[in-house]
């Protein structure tokens, strides 16, 4: 009873860490509810396997439930799962042979007690204990191969130092176990604590990855409202822009006046001078009209020459009226966001486009906001049916989406995204209330 309970507490241990593990270093394909019963069932399996007493089989089938875990679970291809199930049952074994020794080394009498329940437990913890270590130093030097372009955390180094100390009390509990008649309580003592002792490591670990994942999510909201709040001061001058223009086409009658009198005293070089410099002024610039409203429009203007520059035909309807009631600011973030993903997902298609609508439905307060844009694949998974990234750092992504629904939810709006097969388009189709 005591080696079943401390066999099924080994599996729980490994599953936990081997969570930690992936969930570090790679981004997952579905939600973390649907990850952790795929997790449960293939431990739980191995749990009732381990029955039949047969090593080999534990260890093959623990090398093969992982493999799966990581090619349903990650975006990874069959290879990397392979080496990383690999190296998670490479470590697993090493460590319990490393365990075996060192307890047999400092405590050489420890095995001679058989079965005694509390003798497996001090085994069973220290052998995870020992893959928690070495996983813990793995994951920071994989962790930091991945992100060479990113600062290393130095905190990861002091973490570190906890499970290696973990492991320094591990091999003095033993120690006194076997040299020390102990009494029950005292026996019941020691085993909680090193089951408390393995918790805190766990613990520790999991809360620092949390808090990790929280700064790193801030870090990239700071720089997409930083990025809006730039492209708001942009779409300002070029509103500033317009005005001068049309300033200047309200002043273009002096300024032929002014042409006409250098003409009459027949001062041809002024003349040239004189128009050069009108031709040089940035408010001449066209400025093209796609819309009636101003932000919008500089908007529209700027997503549309991208477009141009890379070879996608753009298409914008915008009835009058229809969004004036959304803030400016909400607008930039919105139409820019949207934008954004389309033109990520239409550039290096050939005959791509992107086409824009805003309308307001007849006889309602409702206003149907609607992006089409060639993409050459789905980019819904079609098992979980969550949408794709194609950014190379899985991590940051979806911001862009997060921030266009919580404009939606601010209009009390709803949005739909769908693919459509047969014409290779993505379709967003945002309807809000004003």
């Amino acid at each position: 009873m005591g080696k079943n309970i401390w066999c099924f507490f080994s599996f729980l241990t490994e599953a936990v860490i081997l969570w930690q593990y992936t969930s570090t270093l790679f981004a997952a394909k579905r939600t973390a509810k649907k990850e952790l019963t795929i997790l449960c069932g293939l431990y739980f399996i191995l749990f009732f396997v381990s029955f039949f007493n047969s090593k080999l089989l534990n260890v093959t089938l623990y090398s093969v439930f992982n493999f799966i875990f990581l090619i349903t679970g990650y975006y990874m291809n069959a290879y990397s799962a392979f080496f990383h199930s690999s190296i998670l049952t490479s470590v697993m074994i090493l460590c319990e042979v490393m365990v075996y020794y060192i307890v047999r080394y400092f405590s050489p009498h420890f095995f001679e007690r058989g079965e005694n329940f509390h003798f497996l437990a001090l085994f069973a913890i220290f052998s995870k204990l020992m893959f928690f270590t070495v996983i813990f130093i793995l994951l920071h030097f994989l962790k930091g191969r991945q992100n060479r372009d990113e600062r290393q955390d130095k905190s990861a180094f002091f973490l570190a130092l906890i499970p290696i100390t973990s492991v320094f009390v591990m091999v003095t509990f033993t120690k006194i176990s076997d040299s020390c008649d102990l009494s029950p309580i005292l026996n019941w003592m020691l085993t909680l604590s090193a089951v408390f002792l393995l918790t805190i490591n766990l613990l520790i670990f999991g809360i620092e990855q949390y808090n990790r994942k929280k700064s790193l999510e801030f870090m990239e909201m700071q720089l997409l409202l930083q990025k809006e709040s730039d492209s708001a001061q942009y779409y300002e001058m070029l509103l500033s822009q317009h005005e001068n223009q049309s300033i200047l086409i309200h002043d273009i009658k002096k300024h032929l006046q002014s042409i006409n009198t250098l003409n009459d005293k027949r001062e041809h070089d002024k003349i040239n001078l004189y128009i050069h410099e009108l031709m040089r002024s940035s408010d001449l610039k066209e400025v093209s009209q796609l819309c009636d409203h101003e932000t919008l429009n500089a908007i529209l203007t700027r997503y549309g020459l991208n477009c141009l520059d890379k070879h996608i035909s753009f298409h914008a309807d915008i009835r009058s009226g229809s969004i004036d009631f959304i803030a400016d600011a909400d607008i930039t973030s919105l139409f820019g966001n949207l934008l954004d993903n389309a033109i990520e997902a239409a550039e290096h298609i050939s005959d791509s486009f992107i086409e824009v609508s805003a309308y307001r439905r007849e006889k309602t307060p409702f206003v149907v906001i609607t992006v089409v844009n060639s993409s050459r694949k789905n980019p819904f998974d079609e098992q979980s049916g969550i949408q794709n990234t194609t950014k190379a750092n899985k991590y940051k992504h979806g911001f862009g989406i997060k921030s266009i629904r919580k404009i939606v939810a601010k209009y009390h709006g709803n949005m739909q995204m769908y693919y459509n097969q047969e014409s290779l388009t993505f379709h967003t189709i945002i309807t809000v209330k004003q």
